[in-house]
């Protein structure tokens, strides 16, 4: 669409040229003008790269070798097990890489020589993903919180229809394959550059990633991207699946728990215009103040167990009946995505109390959401505006970009304000309510689903710390890694609280190769573990400031060096996953290596971590991935650091926990500044 609108506009000033009548160039000069509008109205960026234009030829996901992947997982258990557990996992690991492990390494390296089109965890993680019958709410959709706007002054409406509005102009850019390719760039003000996208220009795609890699630029994988929008996951008995509608029309949109179908798109797929979006979402708060409260939530039901889930869409479509399968398949699982408008009894943005707002937009109590479509936009009241995803499809890079260029786009163009001049254009077409007919099962199942919500959410906490002496600045200043001081800190405030070490999980893109999705970096190490235990006996060994600041760096040092393999494919749990899910595809015995309390331990990953570094981002949050754990979602800015910490109340005391990190991180402070002042 984009490359006919220019060939139109370019075709156009040539005729111009050669027009001789005032009146014929004013009326070319108008329609070119016109179609300069609309192009750029349409799209977010305008790439000189494809986006796409890297995609071909980026390097596949390595498979590790055995023994280094063995060599990782020992050190990784080292301090979180006793001498003769570590002794086992030794004999355990020797006897697997001669053995068992040999065999299924085989299995793997024939199954990646077999599908070259992908990487060797791709298939098995999409599996992992839907066959886990769990809920889908704090146990795997995360939550982004963006900063305000406040030009807008905060107004629903207002901010929701500039979101809808950017995020088409992101999805329609990503259609026509000119949306900026993601990349990293090792010195960015040397090559995130104009000059350096010329010169990529001209480089065959059969080379692009090798061109760009002369330059110290390293593209990413951008297949993800293509999900983010017209993709629902459909529940099934024992593992689901994702259908996407990629020329859909229409977004959902749920207020107090009514549903409705709203066209964003005209039917040659533009989007619409700024003021006929904001008056079909009017038109979304008009019909539902007309309609009372909902007759019933049905959204709710996407927060129960997947297979009972399944079986309830199944009854409503073909037991209930009526027009409920059509209603399913073409109003709501084809959404381009679904905007949530909260109301005003919902809670809200409060500086000085932000868990409510943060278990609210988390999950709640289910009734205005609908967890299984890839992205929801949720929009409170106040303004206040969040991004709640679908997990299975893809992580953070993609979702982080998106979120991103959105919030971005919104500060730059306003395209409604509070002036804003309707045109008095709805109609039943555009805007069209989604009444799911239902019975007296269905109706008892959804009370069920939001009194277990609404009592999950009760025993959920959610602690919060911003810390304004630990920041990025001071860390790069004294040659310090950010996320490894956040990663150590976390180990010593938790050895304080709970007087253990435990499983610690910090996940790592590996967005650097095709398909790749992440890999897990294990931040407990025998150095954090050597820091904390020297720092918490300071009296007994009198260690000095430079003592313990050779520790931080040793540690620092370590999580570097993790971080660099895990990004580079050369993690230990992600090959271990697949061997592990070629031994189930071979029918094979599982070996001795993931029955042992080493792997066991491991895997009970009762830290669970995740940072996103946005300048979009206010707050972010996730549930503890085992009941006793801790889902710590953390960022290290330049002048701050922080963390949103979420707990099971009975199970794990987060508020312990958060008070001990403040201590730590005022420790790691008093170190440094020992250290060099």
């Amino acid at each position: 669409m984009f490359l006919q609108t220019f060939k139109m506009i370019q075709w156009i000033k040539l005729l111009e040229t050669y027009t001789k009548h005032n009146f014929a160039k004013r009326l070319l000069h108008t329609t070119v003008c016109r179609h300069l509008e609309q192009a750029k109205y349409q799209y977010i960026q305008s790439s000189e790269l494809p986006t796409l234009h890297f995609q071909k030829t980026l390097p596949r996901l390595p498979i590790p070798q055995l023994n280094l992947t063995c060599e990782r997982l020992l050190s990784a258990v080292q301090p979180l097990l006793d001498e003769e557990e570590y002794r086992l996992t030794v004999q355990n690991l020797m006897e697997f890489q001669k053995g068992d492990g040999a065999v299924l390494q085989t299995y793997l390296k024939n199954s990646d020589k077999a599908n070259k089109h992908t990487s060797y965890v791709s298939k098995p993680w999409f599996d992992m993903y839907l066959c886990d019958r769990s809920p889908l709410p704090i146990n795997y959709n995360p939550l982004l919180i963006m900063k305000s706007d406040n030009r807008s002054n905060q107004n629903q409406i207002l901010r929701a229809t500039n979101l809808v509005i950017s995020s088409l102009r992101f999805w329609r850019s990503l259609q026509e394959n000119i949306l900026e390719p993601e990349m990293y760039h090792l010195n960015p003000t040397k090559t995130d550059t104009k000059s350096f996208r010329n010169i990529m220009r001209f480089v065959p795609k059969s080379l692009a990633t090798y061109g760009a890699y002369a330059f110290k630029v390293f593209p990413l994988d951008m297949s993800q991207y293509n999900r983010i929008f017209g993709l629902s996951r459909i529940p099934q008995n024992d593992k689901d699946i994702l259908v996407q509608h990629k020329n859909s029309r229409h977004i959902l949109v749920m207020r107090g728990g009514n549903m409705y179908a709203v066209d964003v798109l005209d039917n040659i797929g533009n989007i619409e215009p700024p003021a006929v979006i904001f008056e079909r979402l009017q038109t979304v708060l008009q019909m539902d103040e007309a309609s009372g409260t909902s007759i019933i939530p049905v959204g709710a039901l996407t927060s129960v167990n997947r297979n009972e889930w399944a079986a309830l869409r199944k009854h409503l479509i073909h037991n209930v009946g009526g027009e409920n399968e059509v209603l399913f398949e073409k109003e709501i699982d084809a959404a381009l995505f679904c905007l949530c408008l909260d109301k005003d009894n919902d809670p809200m943005y409060n500086e000085e109390n932000l868990a409510p707002l943060l278990k609210h937009l988390l999950a709640g109590d289910g009734k205005n959401r609908w967890f299984d479509k890839s992205v929801s936009l949720i929009v409170c009241a106040d303004g206040t505006a969040a991004l709640n995803f679908e997990h299975s499809w893809g992580d953070g890079v993609a979702v982080l970009r998106y979120f991103n260029d959105v919030f971005k786009d919104t500060l730059q163009n306003s395209f409604v304000t509070s002036n804003v001049v309707t045109a008095n254009l709805v109609n039943t077409k555009s805007v069209r309510p989604i009444n799911l007919k239902t019975d007296k099962l269905v109706q008892n199942e959804v009370r069920k689903a939001v009194l277990k919500n609404t009592h999950i959410m009760d025993q959920l906490n959610i602690d919060l710390l911003r810390h304004t002496l630990i920041n990025k600045a001071l860390c790069k200043q004294h040659s310090l890694s950010p996320d490894a001081v956040m990663q150590l800190s976390f180990q010593l405030a938790y050895k304080r609280a709970f007087n253990e070490y435990v499983g610690t999980y910090e996940s790592c893109s590996t967005a650097a190769f095709r398909h790749g999705r992440t890999e897990t970096i294990r931040p407990c190490t025998m150095a954090t573990k050597q820091f904390c235990e020297s720092f918490m006996q300071i009296n007994q060994k009198q260690l000095n400031s430079s003592e313990l600041f050779n520790l931080i760096k040793q540690s620092s040092s370590m999580h570097s060096k993790l971080t660099k393999e895990a990004a580079m494919g050369q993690g230990f749990d992600r090959h271990l996953f697949a061997l592990k899910h070629q031994a189930i595809a071979h029918n094979k015995p599982l070996p001795q290596i993931f029955e042992s309390k080493a792997y066991k331990t491991i895997n009970n990953n009762i830290i669970s971590t995740s940072t996103l570094s946005s300048n979009a981002l206010l707050a972010g949050s996730f549930g503890p991935v085992v009941q006793n754990g801790l889902g710590i979602a953390y960022s290290m800015q330049e002048d701050y650091c922080g963390a949103v910490v979420t707990s099971y109340k009975n199970h794990r005391n987060g508020k312990e926990f958060i008070d001990n990190l403040k201590i730590a991180l005022d420790e790691i402070y008093c170190i440094l500044k020992n250290k060099f002042n």
